[in-house]
């Protein structure tokens, strides 16, 4: 083959991915407007903010993840033309989506007390504490909006989720600057302030996205009239046995971030304040590979319903392509820059907290440049795994990412991230172990199934 033969599905690869990139962009630009305007407050509130923020990392992980599941559920079916069955994998996705939105509060709520026991500085913890209590409630408006979002991408409306994104985010910045300082007559909340913003505009995020989708022709049908109780132990136990391996590949990366958390935590307020920021930033770029990862999804889960299988594995290598190329310049970004980038997080005019923030800033530096050489591997593990949820794959991936970031990444990060090792970069250099480890086995994961599908078809 080749390069033409890739590069000309560049076109509808982006249609498909750019609308998921500036949806999943616009959640981690209020991460970002959450880390800036809170930061002003000081290092130990911003340090709060990661502390209440890691949890709710791992619960949002285990619902996006499980969640998954129901985009190549609605491809394979739209790609066949079976409206029933594209509505009942909807409304049973849609259903567990719901219940798994409360488990979750529920485990966030009561797991608060582990604070405590994590030897995280008390100061933070306390402040955390009242604001991870209100953060948590919109896990659940959260939880049904993926569910949404996830039927939207399968049908390829990819545009959609976008937009009611966007929505949220402006509702939730305008409230963070209303009730973060007391703007307006406004009270005054600090960081408790921030997770009313991010409640509300969860709340508004998926009402937008229902309200769009019932009118347009091709989403009316399924998202209306929907018998939300009349439910399948057949469909349910197949939605599961997707979602829960999905939910938990997903869960194994993000702990194994947050472990970067509560690990920069036990070197104190400032590691941890740094590690926020750095983590805050390449989260942004992860983004960009998280929207070509569904567009993966989408298109592998298209071609697997045609049966088209030669097109399959061209499709996803142009997809791979593309997320290289993006990774590569998002590391000369973070290489060249790393010196200025974290200076955006803090406020060097606070004469106070001015040894805080120089520290601060002198650490994430560091750890940007460990940042910049993951970029590749980090893209290419998670579009490789868009692809194979296409395929619906998911039990092997799971067993090859605990092994990768549990086995490998998370060793690394604890022996390396001691004070007396290499400190906070050393935690990156396990997060990077463990992200090249995972890169490579899924790609031979995908490689054997695509060469084994087309052989079997062939014959």
């Amino acid at each position: 083959m080749q390069l033409r033969d890739y590069t000309k599905e560049f076109k509808y690869n982006w249609q498909l991915a750019a609308p998921v990139m500036l949806g999943m962009l616009g959640h981690t630009f209020v991460s970002f407007v959450d880390n800036i305007m809170v930061g002003q407050l000081g290092t130990a509130e911003l340090a709060a903010v990661s502390l209440g923020n890691s949890f709710m990392f791992i619960a949002m992980s285990l619902g996006i993840g499980f969640s998954t599941a129901i985009t190549p559920l609605i491809a394979e079916a739209d790609a066949g033309q079976d409206f029933i069955k594209g509505k009942s994998f909807f409304k049973h996705g849609l259903f567990l989506c719901t219940i798994l939105g409360v488990l979750l509060f529920l485990m966030v709520f009561f797991a608060k007390p582990l604070m405590y026991l994590m030897k995280q500085p008390v100061e933070v913890v306390e402040l955390a504490i009242p604001y991870l209590d209100l953060v948590a409630v919109s896990l659940i408006p959260l939880i049904i909006f993926q569910g949404f979002k996830q039927f939207s991408d399968g049908l390829s409306m990819t545009r959609y989720p976008m937009y009611a994104t966007i929505l949220a985010n402006i509702i939730n910045v305008v409230l963070n600057y209303l009730l973060i300082f007391g703007k307006f007559g406004f009270p005054e909340m600090g960081i408790v302030g921030a997770a009313y913003g991010t409640l509300i505009s969860r709340i508004i995020m998926v009402w937008y996205l229902w309200f769009l989708l019932k009118g347009k022709e091709k989403s009316k049908a399924f998202v209306t009239h929907i018998k939300f109780f009349v439910l399948d132990k057949l469909m349910i136990k197949k939605i599961i046995n997707l979602g829960a391996p999905s939910a938990m590949q997903m869960f194994f990366e993000v702990a194994i971030f947050t472990s970067a958390i509560w690990l920069s935590g036990l070197l104190g307020k400032n590691p941890q304040a740094a590690n926020q920021i750095a983590l805050n930033l390449s989260s942004m770029t992860f983004m960009i590979a998280m929207g070509l990862s569904v567009a993966s999804m989408i298109r592998v889960g298209n071609q697997k319903g045609l049966k088209a299988y030669f097109e399959l594995r061209r499709i996803a290598f142009s997809l791979f392509l593309m997320g290289i190329m993006f990774a590569v310049g998002f590391a000369i970004i973070f290489f060249l820059f790393h010196n200025q980038l974290p200076k955006i997080y803090v406020d060097f005019d606070d004469t106070k907290n001015l040894m805080d923030n120089t520290e601060v800033v002198s650490i994430a530096s560091k750890l940007l440049i460990a940042a910049a050489i993951f970029q590749i591997s980090d893209s290419i593990q998670v579009l490789v795994l868009g692809a194979l949820r296409g395929l619906q794959d998911v039990k092997i991936p799971t067993i090859i990412t605990f092994i990768s970031y549990w086995l490998i990444g998370f060793p690394i990060s604890w022996f390396l991230g001691k004070e007396d090792a290499y400190g906070s970069f050393g935690i990156w250099l396990g997060l990077l172990g463990g992200l090249t480890t995972a890169a490579i086995l899924l790609y031979i994961r995908f490689n054997y199934l695509t060469k084994k599908l087309i052989l079997s078809n062939n014959k």
